[in-house]
């Protein structure tokens, strides 16, 4: 069982229905929670102890890393909960739209990992059980129709933690990727691109973020969507 108490864990869309939840159980269990989002006002007001920096994921993950170690004194922990959605046919696709979604879902938090990896590794020599958790979700095991260049940006963060998991357990580095399916977070109503079809109701984001936070606490290394 990884023990969370005083661990200084950085929260990377801190202000969304995941990020948020994740913050809030992180600190219940006495972690030192460093929170980042894109929006000053809604970052400000969260009910979270901890400091607060507002950071672009998709342009600025070396400063998220660099600031939340300098606040806190180290890393022990990463949770990249910040996405961006779009709907629509491949052939409606435009090129603006691309490369948001690659840069929210996959481009940016793979550079913010690999910058976090030595402070990770840092803090495993020390004995205190570091730890990366991402949402791909359930569109990185099963790409879907009407959703493709979305299930092609999370498929390539899905890919990239299995591979660096790999590599990461000579230096003692937990790497899981969460893939629940359908939440109810909102986010289909924040599209950057498109209209979201009929989804049937989604999982509870509180049953989402419990099991999550169950997965870092009991040792796990892997959250496919059966798991929910």
């Amino acid at each position: 069982m990884t023990d969370l108490s005083d661990k200084n864990i950085l929260v990377i869309g801190a202000t969304g229905a995941l990020g948020s939840r994740l913050a809030a159980r992180l600190a219940d269990h006495g972690a030192n929670v460093v929170l980042t989002g894109s929006d000053r006002a809604r970052l400000a007001a969260l009910p979270v102890p901890g400091r607060r920096f507002v950071v672009d994921l998709a342009t600025q993950a070396d400063t998220a890393v660099g600031l939340a170690a300098d606040a806190t004194g180290g890393l022990d922990g990463v949770v990249v909960a910040a996405g961006v959605v779009a709907f629509g046919p491949a052939a409606d696709l435009d090129a603006a739209t691309l490369a948001t979604l690659f840069a929210v879902n996959a481009t940016g938090p793979i550079a913010l990992i690999s910058s976090a990896l030595p402070l990770l590794a840092d803090s495993a020599a020390e004995g205190r059980e570091p730890f990366v958790l991402t949402i791909s979700g359930v569109v990185a095991e099963s790409p879907t129709a009407g959703l493709a260049a979305y299930s092609a940006s999370k498929s390539a963060l899905a890919a990239f933690m299995a591979a660096t998991s790999r590599e990461a357990r000579r230096s003692g580095v937990r790497l899981i990727d969460a893939r629940p399916g359908h939440t109810e977070t909102g986010l289909v109503t924040r599209a950057i691109a498109g209209s979201a079809p009929a989804f049937p109701a989604g999982f509870d984001p509180d049953v989402v973020v419990d099991r999550m936070i169950a997965a870092i606490v009991g040792d796990e290394k892997d959250l496919p969507s059966t798991a929910f």
